[in-house]
């Protein structure tokens, strides 16, 4: 219960990994690093997947993408950081608070739901190849990437809509470098028990039900590749999948560590790590992962810089 005469709160301040000013210079060029490189590396995955005609394929089209979303994702956190760390104004406005909060939550979302039709797809390519043309062609790509899409913004509308209808009317200070639900929520003066639990329940459903589905297509993989009757064809087989499920190992890792009971005092530095893994070194690590265990994404890549060079030697 709170009272009638509160004034709504206007902005929040995300304390973000408090600091000395060299240590939050360190951290602004860290960040500014590996976001430009992350935004390079997500891009040339999608140039590459889009212009050559060897990657022209059900797989590439789900990389390309992923790499998009991993390219909203990290934008949605990383720029604000950087100006925030630069000119040492940590505050939000509520309206762009909920709106980070928003979009990280449908990113991320959407992210989960991605990766379980990408398993899918490995699934059908190693243990259905016959029908995989016929099961997993390009207008039923189309609709599973919109789906997630759909899925991922209708998931995460209702409990947002909730949460920027609390009444905030004491402390505005976010222990967290983003707008995350869990801490805005407990800022709110009225009891959000309630949205809490539908909150951790629509959570656990998207991180648990695409985990499922995703470990039942590598279970399945996994058998056919064992049954395989020489290890060239091992190898051949499980290649096709190492990348997808580095990626996937990552990501579900960093999320369910999120929801690991630890003490209050390691709880926020360890979960702010958690977050930081999920959408900031994920998206810059997934371009590296895709490209270094991929050798048709390696052979393009040569062949774009042979082009490249060959059409600057003969303007010389």
């Amino acid at each position: 219960m709170y009272s009638e005469n509160w004034t709504q709160v206007t902005e929040f301040v995300l304390i973000g990994f408090p600091g000395s000013w060299g240590l939050q210079l360190i951290l602004f060029l860290g960040l500014l690093v590996t976001y430009v490189v992350t935004i390079m590396g997500n891009v040339l995955i999608i140039v590459l997947s889009w212009s050559d005609h060897r990657l022209q394929t059900q797989m590439y089209f789900f990389l390309r993408n992923l790499s998009l979303l991993e390219l909203a994702w990290v934008s949605v956190v990383v720029p604000k950081m950087m100006a925030s760390l630069l000119t040492r104004d940590y505050s939000i406005s509520f309206a762009a608070c909920i709106m980070q909060s928003y979009l990280y939550f449908l990113f991320g979302t959407t992210d989960f739901f991605l990766l379980a039709v990408m398993s899918l797809d490995r699934y059908l390519a190693i243990c259905r190849p016959l029908h995989y043309e016929t099961l997993m062609n390009g207008p039923i790509c189309v609709r599973l990437v919109i789906a997630s899409w759909i899925s991922g913004f209708l998931w995460v509308l209702s409990p947002t809509i909730l949460m920027a209808s609390l009444p905030f009317c004491g402390p505005n200070v976010i222990d967290h470098f983003f707008c995350d639900s869990w801490p805005l929520m407990r800022l709110s003066c009225a009891n959000t028990q309630l949205l809490e639990l539908v909150a951790f329940i629509l959570s656990t459903t998207v991180l648990l039900g695409s985990l499922a589905l995703t470990s039942v297509s590598y279970g399945c993989i996994f058998l056919t590749v064992f049954r395989a009757p020489t290890a060239a064809e091992r190898r051949k087989a499980f290649s096709t999948c190492a990348s997808h499920l580095a990626v996937v190992i990552i990501a579900y890792g960093s999320s369910i560590f999120l929801y690991i009971r630890i003490s209050e005092t390691q709880s926020l530095f360890l979960k702010k790590g958690a977050s930081a893994l999920a959408c900031i070194i994920t998206p810059l690590l997934n371009p590296f992962i895709f490209s270094l265990r991929n050798d048709k994404v390696k052979q393009a890549l040569r062949d774009a810089l042979r082009c490249h060079r060959n059409i600057g030697i003969r303007r010389l």
